[in-house]
């Protein structure tokens, strides 16, 4: 996981739309970037419909909020017309920002270890700054925490 009070690794990823955003793009904003496994598992769901819930508040007080997941374009589309997604999900099969952002790690699930996502959220201020760094996330707790975070 990146440390608090560096700046923030700039991308740029295409989104369920296949447009592309850059943390550049969003200057002056907060921006909420949260790193998730895979699109349509549960916890995944629960964390993405309810950033998409909450998107009016995170707007109210300027921040955007970006899902990554190594999914492809098509899947990410899937997964927003499938649950009604209000948020901006980006694609990174080849893991570039995922391993920029030090989220790809050694996992174990039932005693088998394996390389994967860890759920992580970063925030980061106006100025491209990580401001807070949260590891190990509760996928349906996250976006609360995070609305009031800022």
């Amino acid at each position: 996981m990146l440390e608090v009070g560096i700046k923030a690794p700039d991308f740029s990823l295409p989104d369920q739309n296949g447009e592309k955003h850059s943390l550049s793009d969003y200057k002056g904003k907060k921006v909420i970037l949260y790193f998730y496994p895979k699109d349509n598992t549960s916890g995944c769901t629960k964390q993405a419909c309810g950033y998409s819930r909450l998107l009016p508040q995170f707007t109210e007080k300027g921040a955007v909020v970006l899902g990554v997941s190594k999914d492809t374009v098509e899947s990410h589309k899937r997964f927003e017309d499938k649950q009604g997604l209000e948020i901006t999900i980006l694609a990174d099969p080849e893991l570039t920002v995922i391993k920029d952002y030090d989220v790809w790690q050694e996992k174990k699930l039932y005693g088998k270890v394996s390389m994967g996502v860890v759920r992580t959220t970063y925030l980061i201020d106006e100025n491209g700054i990580i401001i807070k760094a949260n590891g190990k996330v509760k996928a349906a707790e996250d976006p609360k925490n995070m609305l009031a975070e800022i």
